[in-house]
């Protein structure tokens, strides 16, 4: 029989790596909210504080539907949050612009692209009125990908609008802005459906180490409440 401490000690170290970084920048997260404060910038605190709660989403799905992410996925959310907490904390948009808001925004929508790839994934899976062939799956991904940079662009006008932030620098940084998630979320969709080419979806749901029942009773409960 195999030990805990055996099954532990045999966690790829590249793995421990990325579980680190991302307490990591958990932490960092947290400490940008206590900066921001101290230094009065309540806007900028709440959002980090927003943010560090968003990082805590691989938990809350481990608690409520059984689900545990792969870490690198795990990582990847990590990092989108962390970029754009710092990027406005620590200045980095200003400093080092174009190049860091396009290189956060790309790395957010591969993230927001990979999340819509598992729904889809999930959906066809377990829910009956919905089957989605690879093709389809790819196109969701592409649009679900831009629905969400959509909403962020909107966000961040209602943003300068309203609370006087410079988040957006005109209509082309906006743009550039659409068009890195619209590559990002292509390039998961193009991915996603090689994969699927390939690999069964029941296999790609064991990834997550999740229990069947509890995601057919989760998404049976949430369909009862939105009717």
């Amino acid at each position: 029989m195999v030990k805990m401490s055996e099954t532990i000690g045999k966690i790829p170290l590249k793995k421990k790596i990325g579980i680190s970084l991302s307490y990591l920048m958990q932490a960092l997260i947290l400490i940008y909210a206590i900066y921001s404060f101290c230094m009065l910038d309540y806007l900028y605190g709440i959002w980090s504080l927003f943010a560090f709660f968003l990082t805590l989403t691989p938990l809350v799905l481990k608690r409520r539907f059984d689900i545990t992410l792969p870490w690198e996925l795990s990582l990847l959310i990590v990092l989108a949050l962390y970029l754009h907490v710092g990027g406005g904390v620590l200045g980095l948009y200003e400093l080092f612009y174009p190049f860091y808001d396009k290189f956060a925004h790309l790395i957010s929508s591969i993230v927001v692209a990979v999340l819509g790839f598992t729904s889809a994934v999930v959906l066809d899976q377990y829910v009956e009125s919905v089957k989605m062939d690879r093709y389809f799956v790819a196109f969701f991904v592409v649009i679900f990908t831009m629905a969400i940079g959509s909403l962020w662009e909107i966000g961040e006008f209602v943003s300068d609008t309203f609370l006087l932030t410079q988040t957006q620098h005109g209509i082309n940084d906006t743009m550039l802005d659409l068009i890195f998630d619209l590559i990002g979320g292509s390039i998961v969709g193009l991915l996603g459906a090689v994969y699927l080419k390939y690999v069964p979806k029941e296999r790609f749901i064991r990834e997550f180490e999740a229990d069947d029942h509890s995601i057919k009773n989760s998404i049976e409960e949430i369909s009862q409440k939105m009717k």
